[in-house]
């Protein structure tokens, strides 16, 4: 798994985890990456700090706070509150549950969960969509 930061014509700038370098390369070139927040298809990779673990394991950003960072981790506190409110919580049966939603073996819901990077990996080449369930600490 790699995570870009990307950003769109029209200036908005987001992150995107992707299986791998070819994989973000093959979909960029069928059309099919789109701007998260507008929908622009005009994407293009952001210049990225790496994360640097630590020897408490860990990682520190080594990118500038940017002047809406205080707003922008309100809006994903607020959209972690909204996703644990509203969808089911399935503990470590995430991948489990998100083929059978899938593949339409059970009715459509939302769920969250945990979910290995080998069972990451394996939904993304099952073609299951899903998003990473951003968390904030509360003292950043």
């Amino acid at each position: 798994m790699i995570q870009y930061s990307l950003h769109c014509s029209k200036g908005h700038t987001y992150d995107a985890w992707f299986k791998s370098a070819a994989a973000f390369d093959e979909q960029q070139a069928r059309g099919i990456v789109s701007c998260a927040v507008c929908g622009d298809g005009a994407i293009e990779k952001a210049p990225m700090a790496p994360a640097v673990a630590r020897t408490d394991g860990d990682k520190v950003s080594l990118s500038s706070a940017h002047p809406d960072a205080a707003k922008f981790r309100e809006m994903v506190r607020a959209y972690r509150q909204k996703v644990t409110s509203e969808a089911d919580y399935v503990g470590d049966k995430f991948a489990e549950e998100a083929r059978k939603i899938h593949f339409e073996e059970v009715e459509a819901r939302g769920i969250y969960g945990e979910a290995t990077r080998d069972e990451v990996a394996g939904l993304l080449d099952d073609g299951v969509d899903f998003l990473p369930l951003p968390d904030v600490a509360d003292d950043n």
